[in-house]
């Protein structure tokens, strides 16, 4: 059976200049993201982890052109053809904007206090000019439902909700025009525990209710391996490992996603007891002046010689998994068991 691609990245890269003086002159350039590629099939979730200042936020945020990526192209499936998000004007942009839809990490900063829900969750329907009047309450207060809120709640204003609330309703508005692709640039690590489970779960159902693609960006890794089908691990603006979830978890092959699930608790008291963490030695390079080779040499236990002069290129390494590591065939790594 053909693989239903909804989302092709490819060879996607965002560079910010670096100014300084009077004159603002440049003097640098920070590499946010380089050279990423990934496939996201129709019905499934991606995840994307990775330290903070890894390049996720400017990742995703490149992919919908809330910032224009330097290089690369963004291919979004939408009625059986293919657009290209980078390559289209304003106007197509705008157009086009209606399949693929963010749901942002603050519910507080992504809400704008000075307007009723009615109009936040509604404002997507007006622009693109699909129903106002009666009709525009009515869809409001569906969406509302949805999400599990009440459709009266659409005359209150954000700051009468709680934060959890307030996501229900980024995710009302995400969904206002149908989307076949929903961003969420971690939507739950804002909240409390109890409601994050809540929201996960919301995102879950409605997933399957409306057959949505996702992509999530999250920190904690045991939701990711809760809510995603596959994840992408990102280190220094590269993907350096990508596949399912289950084979990652439990076998990773790069060394740099090996540290990070060291970090995962474990349900077993015993087992975390005889567990050992891996702790990276020194920070992150950074991404105005990365190391030759592979970014992560400087901190891998593993490296070799050529680890320092050569960038390694992503290979399956079995499993439906493809690693950007020179010894992800020799090394056997240690994953995240029940």
């Amino acid at each position: 059976m053909p693989r239903d691609i909804i989302l092709k990245v490819d060879n996607l890269s965002k560079e910010f200049p670096v100014r300084s003086g009077l004159l603002r002159r440049q003097v640098g350039t920070v590499k946010a993201v380089q050279q990423v590629s990934f496939e996201l099939e129709r019905g499934e979730t991606l995840g994307i982890v990775g330290e903070s200042g890894c390049g996720k936020t400017t990742l995703v945020r490149s992919i919908v052109r809330l910032i224009e990526p330097t290089q690369g192209s963004v291919k979004l499936k939408v009625n059986g053809s293919e657009i290209d998000l980078v390559s289209l004007s304003r106007r197509e942009l705008r157009k086009s904007r209606r399949h693929v839809q963010m749901v942002f990490q603050d519910p507080v900063a992504s809400l704008n206090p000075r307007i009723p829900v009615l109009e936040v969750v509604g404002e997507p329907l007006i622009v693109n000019r699909i129903c106002k009047g009666e009709e525009l309450k009515r869809r409001v207060g569906e969406l509302l439902e949805m999400v599990g809120l009440r459709a009266i709640d659409m005359h209150r204003y954000p700051h009468a909700f709680s934060g959890g609330q307030r996501q229900r309703i980024g995710i009302a508005r995400a969904l206002a025009l149908r989307p076949e692709l929903v961003i969420a640039d971690e939507p739950v690590s804002a909240l409390d525990v109890s409601v994050r489970a809540q929201i996960l779960n919301l995102l879950s159902d409605l997933k399957e209710q409306l057959r949505l693609s996702l992509v999530f960006i999250g920190h904690d890794l045991s939701v990711i391996r809760h809510i995603c089908d596959r994840v992408a691990v990102m280190y220094l603006g590269r993907i350096v490992e990508i596949g399912k979830t289950e084979a990652i978890f439990s076998q990773p092959s790069h060394p740099y996603t090996e540290a990070l699930l060291s970090a995962v608790p474990i349900p077993d008291p015993e087992q975390q007891r005889k567990r050992q963490r891996i702790r990276l030695s020194g920070e992150p390079p950074s991404p105005v002046d990365p190391p030759p080779g592979c970014a992560f040499h400087p901190r891998c236990r593993y490296k070799v010689d050529s680890c320092a002069v050569q960038q390694p290129e992503l290979v399956d390494t079995g499993s439906e998994v493809k690693t950007a590591c020179f010894r992800a065939d020799e090394i056997e790594l240690k994953g995240v068991t029940e």
